[in-house]
């Protein structure tokens, strides 16, 4: 009575639910069972001496009652474990927040929990401590962990006026920074809403899973009510009534409790949690459901070249000498006189200088020269840096093919010359990323048509093209022009992913099937795509897809297994296997395989974790 009243009330009332408002599900199938059980074995009790002559009344079904709802509470158990740990992705983004943190007051440092920092507030982060929120470093430098927030294994370089994010792990020396976005504001609180909202969210198949239930539990009824009745009157006429009826109870409570859709109602959600998860954890966010399950169909990737393919930032990649100096003097006295410029090229050339640890030596006389360069002294002696024009003016001679030749490839050509002789030249481009040509290739691999979409100039987006392997190039569009490409390639009947930054390419990217936004992992535009991957890195586009197969592979074998463990159990159930073998199945053993399969559902959304993206 204990068992069945109270522990097994969720299904009682499932049953009610059924009879009152014809509103069929998996407790409804398990109440109506193990209440006529119950039922059946009461009135046997109770009417012993009358129904002697009619059945065996030895034979009652408590235990069937007891042990069906035992099997299904212990099955429900380990199952709701197994989905804790489908949730495991969530809680250790919520362990990266730090839980106080060091601020600067009245010249003092002081200890204060994190959800009281204010913007404006100055931080000091010492080696080993966590970011507590986002903002920007304005004393020191330091080397920061961003691994467990954006997948970058290899710590980062930040200084004065680079964004930090909450979450991060400081390496190895003490800086302070500025709070910029506290609370709800950071990175760290808008994945963890995302990836919350994703795990909720209920992908498109989810619905057919749904359809099928709510048709199969009322199906399952009349079968298992239709066999009762086969064993009372077929089943009498050859076994007499009193094991017909046992026979016929027994098939009837079996039916019941092992088609009992449990596995099914678990296939989709748990491998939608333990996916959107494990996206986290590669710095991968994936908005919702929908988006996982439509990516595994995608046949065409389409990138934005700026910030996608290349690192959308002028570098210095090439030297061509033509004096006596080295080259690091060369790279010197051109720096040297860039750092007095504000143009990017001059950023670049200046970057490249520190990274190499240049010296970089005082400009006397600088003057801009404007639409061509600029010159100055250095160590007592005139140069000049620019373009061809400024070559030109001097009368200066130069290989001119081999600038043009450049100049095609999307490169900017840096002529250092003094009055009598061109030095040497530089070419700044904006470089591709280390990771683009190994990801186009995979990509290739996968099947998956590759296109470039961009504002630039043809030549340039030819040649980049040509760098990294990819099909085709549609060049010098507008934003409004990268919308239509997209639609034109839809009305061919292609599935279209499309990566941009999220910002510049916002049409583009609501359009497409799916909208990939390549992030920085401080500075992300998290609501604009479907699908962000937060330290920008294209290669994740690749991973991104393989999660999406490995999910649909996982959901599919999840509700083919649900499907064909009710199908085979409900012929064994009902006792058609009796006539030729003698087969049933005890209702108890009905349980023990239900709570089995639901389990076994969440172990095999489990094993996407473990997968290799």
């Amino acid at each position: 009575t204990y068992m069945l009243f109270v522990v097994g009330k969720p299904y009682l009332l499932g049953m009610y639910r059924f009879f009152r408002y014809g509103k069929a599900n998996m407790d409804s199938l398990i109440g109506i069972g193990t209440s006529v059980a119950f039922i059946y074995s009461f009135i046997v009790m109770a009417f012993e001496d009358a129904l002697r002559p009619f059945i065996n009344v030895s034979h009652t079904y408590y235990d069937v009652a007891i042990v069906v709802i035992a099997f299904i509470t212990l099955g429900k158990y380990l199952e709701t474990k197994s989905k804790i740990k489908t949730g495991d992705a969530i809680e250790k983004l919520l362990n990266l927040q730090a839980k106080t943190a060091l601020i600067v007051r009245d010249g003092k440092e002081v200890e204060i929990p994190v959800n009281e920092i204010k913007h404006g507030d100055l931080l000091i982060i010492k080696p080993g401590a966590k970011i507590p929120v986002d903002g920007v470093i304005t004393e020191g430098s330091s080397f920061i962990d961003e691994s467990m927030v954006t997948g970058e294994p290899m710590p980062t370089e930040k200084k004065m006026g680079d964004l930090i994010v909450a979450g991060t792990l400081n390496t190895n020396s003490t800086f302070t920074f500025k709070a910029t976005k506290v609370g709800s504001e950071t990175l760290l609180a808008h994945i963890v809403k995302m990836v919350q909202d994703a795990q909720g969210s209920r992908a498109p198949i989810q619905a057919l899973a749904d359809k099928i239930s709510s048709v199969f539990v009322p199906i399952v009824l009349v079968i298992s009510v239709v066999t009762l009745i086969i064993w009372l009157t077929v089943g009498t006429y050859y076994l007499g009534f009193s094991q017909a009826l046992s026979l016929g109870l027994t098939s009837f409570v079996g039916i019941l409790v092992i088609a009992c859709p449990c596995a099914l109602g678990l296939a989709t959600p748990t491998a939608i949690i333990v996916g959107v998860g494990k996206g986290a954890g590669e710095g991968i966010l994936i908005k919702d459901a929908a988006t996982l399950e439509k990516l595994h169909r995608v046949d065409t990737v389409i990138m934005d070249k700026t910030g996608t393919i290349t690192k959308g930032k002028p570098e210095l990649v090439s030297i061509k000498n033509y004096s006596k100096l080295g080259d690091e003097k060369v790279i010197s006295i051109l720096a040297s006189l860039e750092k007095n410029s504000e143009h990017p090229i001059a950023s670049a050339i200046l970057t490249y200088a520190k990274n190499k640890s240049i010296e970089i030596s005082d400009t006397q006389k600088f003057e801009n020269i404007k639409g061509k360069g600029l010159k100055g002294t250095v160590d007592k002696i005139e140069y000049f840096a620019g373009n061809t024009k400024l070559v030109s003016d001097l009368k200066l001679s130069f290989d001119m093919n081999n600038v043009q030749a450049e100049t095609l490839q999307g490169k900017t050509p840096v002529i250092l010359a003094n009055k009598k002789e061109v030095i040497a030249i530089v070419m700044v481009a904006d470089a591709v990323k280390p990771e683009a040509i190994e990801a186009i290739k995979n990509l290739h691999e996968l099947g998956i048509k590759t296109v470039m979409l961009t504002g630039d100039s043809k030549n340039t987006a030819n040649a980049i093209a040509k760098e990294v392997g990819i099909d085709e190039v549609i060049a010098e569009v507008l934003p409004e022009d990268k919308l239509n490409a997209i639609k034109e390639l839809q009305k061919k009947g292609r599935i279209v992913a499309m990566a941009g930054d999220g910002i510049n390419d916002a049409p583009a990217l609501a359009q497409a099937d799916v909208g990939i936004a390549m992030g920085t992992g401080t500075d992300v535009a998290i609501e604009t795509a479907g699908i962000t991957l937060l330290h920008g890195d294209v290669s994740r586009i690749v991973k991104a897809i393989k999660l999406s197969k490995i999910t649909m592979r996982g959901i599919k074998q999840n509700l083919f297994w649900a499907f064909i463990y009710n199908l085979a159990g409900i012929p064994l159930a009902a006792g058609l296997f009796f006539p030729l073998f003698g087969w049933t199945l005890n209702p108890i053993f009905a349980g023990l395989a239900m709570a089995f399969s639901s389990v076994s559902v969440v172990g095999n959304s489990l094993r996407i974790k473990a997968r290799k993206l």
